[in-house]
Order: C-alpha cells, then structure tokens, then sequence
C-alpha cells in the first residue's frame, strides 16, 4: 500500500493552500471516480485534500433569477431540486441517466465535471496512453475505437469525456466558479474541458491547486423548454455513446432562443454552434431541423469502428429538437 497524507480542509482556503506546491495532491469529494483510478493504479496521489464537508453544498436562487449550484451538492439532490426540476428539466433528465442510484446518492456536481474518461487504454496501465503517459502513444487510434471521439480529436487522443451532466451545463451556458492560491475566477462550462491537441492529459482549464466551489447556471428566457436523450449500450449504469442536450425558445413561430450540446463524440461536451446559428431567427420545419443538425456533424471524423456514432447522434438530436419545437 502506498503511503499518503490526508487533510481534511476546513474551509476553501485551506484546501487550496494545502494543494498549492504540491503536484500530487488531489482534492476528494464523492470519490467514486477518483478512488476507483486509486484501485486500478492510474492515480497515485501523496495527499488527499478532502472537501466534502466545505459548505458548498447548497442549491441558490440568486436575486436574477440564476440559479448558483454548490461544488459538493450531490447528483441526486441536484436531479429532485424542485427549481431544477421545474426551470431546467434538461438537467434533471442528464443526472437521472447516470450511473446508479447509490453512486448518484455520493457524487457531487464537481466531481462529475471532473471525472476522467473511460476509455480502457487509459484505465489500463499496461497500455500506452498519452493522457495517462504523454508521450506514449494512443492505443485506441489502432486498438478498439467504437466508443471513441467523432468530432474534435487529434492524432494524441481520440478519448470523450463521460459526463452526462455536463452535456446539460454546456447547453444551458453554465458558468463553473473556480477558487485557488491565486483567487477566485469564473469560467464558461464551454471552455472549461479542452480538446485534446497535443496535450490530452490536460483534461480542463483549471490551474494548479484551483477548486470548483459551484456553478452558476443563468435565467433562461420565459417559455423555454428543455430535454436531455441519451443512447446508450444497456438501459442503466452506462456511459452515452451520443447524447443530446438541448434547450429552446419558440415565440411567434421562430426560435428565438436556443443551446445544443452533444455527449458522447468529443473530448468534452460538444457546443452545436453550427446548428444553434442554422435555427436561430428560423421556422423550425422538421427540413430546417434536419439541415441544421447535419451543418454541425459533417465536421465529423469518423474511426475505423465508430461511423454509427454519427447517424445516432443525428437521429437523437432531430428527435429532440422536433419534440422540442412541437411543444411549443
């Protein structure tokens, strides 16, 4: 067994200045991703900074409207909070389609940003893995690639990222709020994970020692409705193979607001720019729908074993926007 320093923080100060210099340290919240690296030898940390009993465990409604999400609320409080319920069902629905219920009853909203994929070649030591190892290659390029990236992936890394609740964050322009040795910042959720490039073990933007204390997510436009569709191998307990997030606003018979995410093809939750502009000021005929969502998946760059992800996420994401649209 190997040896490590646990420190239970007492406040956001203290958890940050106890990471600060210390390339090792990994904060705890849930654990149920990060113990599980811990077991398959992909994690070896020498400090354990616990946050889980730091007061960022609660849901706001801010005087906007907004709603601020704390960094250890847990997945299944978010999913039943009657505010996330009733204002961004998309959100309820993305929580409620991950993992199990005991994992859910444990995982914060951090952590789930947080976790790390699960591609095998990465969770396999014995394999080369550059966001594991830089430099040692990509097993997955060659190897077993069904589960893999179709949009945004490089010659380095065609792993995605597994959250489902992100998916949902990224379409409704959440915003993560980050604190460190340096002070307080915010992020965009659409810029917090990268893309993998030449640096795939950098997983997201955050700085050395900085940790997520919520995250805010912004008042949506009156008549708004929501919904999150996940595809997936079995009916529980199962990573997307394409997901689809979206939120939209009819009035007048145009869209007159709308966000679009896809899980499950890239590297981090896929913002649809392409069809969110195609849409925008339009008629949402099922023609138009269908046009916009082919705009953004031929930038698609299919592997050897994974050519269906794109036809899937095509007919997840027509189904939804068409639902969507008729609702309204």
């Amino acid at each position: 067994m190997k040896p490590l320093l646990y420190v239970r923080a007492g406040s956001v100060g203290e958890a940050a200045a106890a990471h600060a210099g210390r390339p090792e340290a990994r904060y705890l919240g849930g654990g149920t991703n990060l113990v599980d690296l811990m077991k398959l030898g992909v994690e070896r940390p020498e400090v354990l900074i616990d946050i889980s009993r730091l007061p960022l465990d609660q849901v706001e409604e801010l005087p906007d409207g907004a709603l601020r999400i704390g960094a250890t609320v847990r997945n299944s409080d978010l999913a039943g909070h009657p505010l996330v319920r009733e204002r961004y069902p998309v959100l309820s629905q993305a929580l409620l389609s991950g993992a199990s219920g005991q994992l859910r009853n444990v995982a914060t909203t951090a952590g789930n940003l947080l976790q790390r994929t699960r591609c095998p070649y990465f969770q396999d030591v014995g394999k080369p893995c550059n966001k594991r190892v830089p430099g040692s290659g990509c097993g997955a390029l060659d190897g077993v690639n069904r589960d893999h990236a179709v949009l945004g992936h490089s010659e380095h890394c065609v792993a995605t990222h597994p959250s489902d609740l992100a998916v949902a964050l990224a379409a409704l322009d959440a915003v993560v709020e980050l604190a460190g040795p340096g002070g307080g910042r915010t992020v965009e959720l659409t810029e917090f994970h990268r893309l993998p490039t030449d640096s795939p073990d950098q997983d997201t933007v955050i700085s050395p020692g900085e940790l997520i204390t919520g995250v805010l997510l912004p008042p949506l436009p009156g008549g708004t409705v929501s919904r999150y569709r996940k595809a997936r191998d079995r009916a529980s307990f199962a990573f997307a193979l394409a997901s689809v997030a979206a939120a939209v606003q009819v009035r007048d018979g145009v869209i007159r607001h709308i966000g679009v995410a896809f899980g499950g093809l890239a590297h981090r939750p896929w913002r649809a720019r392409r069809t969110e502009a195609a849409l925008l000021g339009s008629a949402p005929t099922p023609e138009a729908v269908a046009r916009a969502v082919d705009a953004e998946l031929a930038a698609a760059v299919p592997l050897r074993d994974n050519a269906y992800k794109v036809a899937l996420a095509r007919d997840l994401a027509r189904e939804v926007l068409g639902s969507l649209t008729a609702r309204t």
